[in-house]
């Protein structure tokens, strides 16, 4: 299915790795422990951060709604966002257009 989107692809990227590097156990989702991530740069870590934000972005075309950490983060195609909640509160919006 996909997402349909109408930014720049990059400034999308750079604004969902912003909005993950806002989720404390994102690492989780790399399958890394603490120590690992902790052994890491912080430049290293923005990286794994990025990556993860494309690989995610295509993951939620398929499946909207997945966990990271103890956060939701949702796609919603009628409001053309994605949308990152802790528990019940919202923390972050990606605007796709």
């Amino acid at each position: 299915m996909g997402i349909k989107f109408g930014r720049e692809y990059p400034d999308i990227i750079t604004d969902f790795t912003e909005a993950l590097c806002s989720i404390d156990e994102c690492y989780t989702f790399l399958e890394m422990t603490p120590k690992e991530w902790q052994g890491l740069e912080p430049d290293e870590q923005r990286e794994c951060i990025k990556t993860l934000a494309d690989d995610v972005f295509y993951g939620l075309g398929t499946e909207p709604r997945m966990r990271i950490g103890t956060c939701t983060i949702n796609y919603d195609r009628e409001k053309h966002v994605i949308v990152i909640h802790h528990e019940d509160k919202l923390i972050n919006v990606v605007y796709l257009v």
